[in-house]
């Protein structure tokens, strides 16, 4: 008997059709993530050769730095100091290492923010620290304290005495000399809180044991002045 009718549907027929679309999604599928896989690789493969080329940081040491501005002839707490890596082959010599070796010591001129603090920094025996030998560190107390506030460490000067003297008659006039001459400033410490001075400014200066006598000396009988002195 001969029956009429569809017979099942074969590779061509509606079943085969939708398996090729799912093998050819499949196929578009695992394309992509061979492309994307293969980009990743590429790009992690860069990053290795960059890194291989990049040169290594330098090698750095910790120093202390000052942790805001700060002004001289205040002792320092251990919130004016913090810890920096700077280049080893920039830190400066006789840099600090801990805070501890810096609170409680007075600076000798002010501090930026950030700047090393070094052991000439502070007023006592390191202020020597480079000066020649017979050297000693002698205060001088300056008359008017707007001279003093021009002059700062390192700076030259000529200490001068303003002494009154008597003339002819009753005239007094004042006679002026020199105490010291192209004596190095080791320090300007101030005098209050603000960083200014009250009665006269201190200026620290470098000089011979004898020189430092005839400045006392003068001290007690006499005005002292600065003469500021251009470079050598």
């Amino acid at each position: 008997m001969i029956t009429s009718g569809a017979g099942p549907p074969g590779p061509s027929g509606p079943r085969g059709s939708s398996g090729a679309r799912r093998r050819r999604q499949w196929q578009r599928a695992l394309a992509t993530h061979r492309r994307l896989l293969g980009a990743g690789l590429a790009a992690a493969a860069v990053a290795v050769g960059l890194g291989a080329l990049a040169p290594e940081p330098p090698p750095s040491a910790a120093v202390l730095v000052a942790a805001t501005d700060l002004v001289a002839g205040q002792p320092l707490s251990a919130e004016d100091v913090r810890m920096a890596r700077y280049p080893s082959e920039g830190v400066p010599d006789g840099a600090l290492s801990a805070p501890d070796q810096a609170t409680g010591r007075t600076l000798a001129a002010p501090a930026r923010r950030g700047e090393p603090l070094t052991d000439v920094r502070f007023l006592g025996p390191g202020l020597l620290a480079g000066a020649d030998d017979g050297l000693v560190a002698a205060p001088v107390r300056v008359a008017d304290p707007g001279i003093a506030g021009l002059v700062r460490a390192g700076d030259r000067v000529d200490v001068l005495a303003a002494e009154t003297a008597v003339g002819q008659g009753s005239v007094s006039v004042p006679a002026a000399r020199s105490v010291a001459r192209a004596v190095r400033v080791l320090a300007v410490p101030a005098s209050d809180a603000s960083g200014g001075f009250t009665e006269g400014g201190l200026v620290v200066v470098a000089t011979t044991p004898a020189v430092a006598v005839d400045l006392a000396r003068a001290a007690v009988t006499a005005r002292l002045t600065l003469t500021l002195l251009g470079d050598d």
